[in-house]
């Protein structure tokens, strides 16, 4: 029986043990089969995560720079952390708008009418969801703060909840300690397939 401890702690620590240029590999991948088995083309709007490098998170630049380079008519918004340590609000990320690091060490994008307008979660047509570890119903584990789940419980239903995952491992037997407040993902995107639920 895993916990979520159990699962973020082994998780954090395959992840870690990767050197950069195999995270960039896989984040090379995560794009390629998000783009490839995807509707994407028919987005509007994609919530993407940028990424915590002291944690070997996803190279989410690289699906930035792919968007941006191809000129698609796809919008992008990422989040960024409130005062109150505790919620999200969402900013579309444009390439003149600017950025700074918060205190986790996170790239945020500075909030301005005109280079990063706040955008609504129920505009959203996809988030792709940032994680350590997925069971076969959905069921995510991140860092324990629960901001993801309060920002994807606002969006529209339909909204496609897509996990990005460096590891290459399918999802794992049912988490003990889902709360009721917990949402599932859609699908979960690895260096080596998708996984949908």
């Amino acid at each position: 029986m895993l916990t979520k401890v159990d699962l973020r702690r082994a998780a954090l620590a395959r992840r870690m043990a990767l050197d950069a240029g195999e995270v960039a590999r896989r984040s090379d991948k995560l794009r390629e089969n998000l783009f490839r088995q995807f509707p994407v083309a028919q987005w509007q709007w994609l919530h993407v995560f940028l990424p915590l490098e002291k944690r070997n998170e996803p190279d989410t630049w690289s699906f930035i720079r792919w968007v941006w380079g191809e000129e698609l008519p796809l919008r992008l918004a990422v989040p960024v952390v409130q005062a109150d340590g505790n919620s999200l609000k969402h900013y579309e990320l444009l390439p003149d708008g600017q950025l700074i690091l918060n205190r986790w060490g996170i790239t945020e994008p500075v909030p301005d009418p005109m280079t990063a307008p706040e955008i609504m979660p129920t505009v959203l047509d996809a988030v792709l969801v940032p994680l350590l570890a997925v069971d076969r119903a959905g069921q995510r584990v991140g860092y324990g703060g629960g901001f993801y789940d309060r920002f994807l419980a606002q969006c529209r239903p339909g909204t496609q909840f897509i996990g990005l995952s460096l590891l290459n491992e399918p999802p794992g037997p049912p988490i003990t300690d889902v709360l009721p407040t917990d949402v599932p993902l859609t699908a979960v995107i690895t260096p080596g397939r998708v996984w949908r639920f």
